[in-house]
């Protein structure tokens, strides 16, 4: 027998997010926006109330909470900002590679100073010449002794500008694909590795975003996240476990955009009548609740298969593919709700369309999506 319902618990977790989306979020995301800054004020609070890091396990200081828990939450604060749930958020990115395939001193150290004190941390695959071909990254490293030494370039890194250490996936050969990729876990005071600046962004503005240049960064032997040969494996696993958080934010911007239409539409004249009452007004939002209920169901479904240790990753693709893309056609429909006053910044969902964009972009594109799931058909 099937059962939506969420316990106690649950339901609990979801109304402190909820809250904290509308109180500490919503006021401030558009300056944030404008600015291009994020705020680590907001992310010292969340980390007090347990809102983040959340899949970290108990015996490390976290809350050993699920899958499913941590996408709920992410659903609710990404209502308030996908730019700034998408910096939280990526601390879950890095962590989990280090929950997957940490060695105990790892673990201990890494898992237990994110939840000891509020700091950021980075997951760094993306590079200017391979994104979603995670196979094809040119970042190298070199054994010298009992240490390695990593040269390279990498791009488009969340929270680089904050972040205390970086989760490093680099290859012995570029030729060899992934078969060459091991990771590495790199404190942010190491020599050589240098903070590129601030990406300028379109939207998700207030998600800090730069690159990250290494220069003979020295690595001890006990921060080798993964050994050649395993670096690819661990990236995939890791995106495997995330990618269903990416449709929860899809979800929590689209539920955004519903309310702000429905809000709208009950007080907006044209024609004599509130345009709530045009059938064409009431098609879009009929769609807009559609997509989010929708892409609700199937990342919970990932999100449940990864807690009951049900091996279908392919799920995981379409919570992320399902969401990313009706995410974007909701906000388009949302600023065509609001019609000119969509198109200025005096509103919101100028800034939810230009935010939803980037979640057919980042964790693998919505084209690779399609390849992977189509692969799998014929498998």
């Amino acid at each position: 027998m099937l059962d939506f319902s969420l316990t106690d618990e649950q339901k609990a977790l979801v109304e402190a997010a909820r809250r904290f989306a509308k109180e500490r979020i919503i006021p401030i995301a558009p300056e944030c926006d404008h600015k291009g800054q994020f705020p680590m004020e907001v992310f010292r609070a969340a980390h007090e109330l347990g809102l983040v890091n959340m899949t970290v396990p108990t015996e490390y200081g976290g809350a050993g909470m699920g899958e499913l828990e941590n996408a709920l939450v992410t659903e609710q604060l990404a209502y308030g900002c996908t730019g700034i749930q998408t910096s939280m958020l990526a601390n879950t990115l890095a962590l989990t590679p280090i929950k997957l395939g940490g060695t105990e001193q790892q673990k201990k150290k890494y898992l237990g100073w994110l939840t000891a004190e509020p700091i950021l941390c980075s997951y760094a695959t993306t590079e200017p010449s391979a994104g979603s071909d995670v196979a094809g990254l040119k970042t190298r490293f070199e054994k010298k002794g009992s240490d390695y030494v990593l040269n390279g370039e990498k791009c488009w890194i969340t929270n680089a500008s904050f972040a205390s250490f970086f989760v490093i996936f680099a290859t012995s050969d570029h030729t060899k694909r992934h078969k060459g990729i091991a990771a590495f876990i790199v404190d942010r005071d190491t020599p050589g590795l240098r903070v590129g600046k601030h990406e300028d962004k379109l939207g998700q503005r207030a998600s800090d975003t730069a690159a990250v240049h290494l220069e003979d960064v020295v690595v001890p032997a006990e921060n080798l996240l993964a050994a050649e040969g395993q670096g690819f494996k661990l990236a995939m696993e890791t995106f495997n476990q995330t990618r269903p958080d990416i449709g929860a934010m899809a979800a929590g911007l689209m539920t955004r955009c519903l309310d702000e239409s429905v809000a709208y539409a009950k007080e907006r004249k044209t024609f004599g009548v509130p345009i709530a009452e045009h059938q064409m007004v009431q098609a879009m939002l009929a769609d807009m609740a559609v997509s989010a209920e929708a892409t609700r169901l199937l990342y919970l479904k990932a999100a449940w298969n990864l807690d009951a240790g049900v091996r279908d990753p392919i799920v995981s693709s379409y919570a992320k593919l399902m969401g990313a893309d009706r995410a974007i056609q909701t906000a388009i429909d949302a600023v065509q709700v609001f019609g000119g006053n969509g198109y200025v910044k005096d509103y919101p969902v100028e800034k939810l369309m230009r935010d939803a964009k980037l979640l057919q972009i980042y964790e693998g594109t919505s084209q690779v999506q399609r390849m992977v799931i189509a692969k799998s058909l014929f498998k």
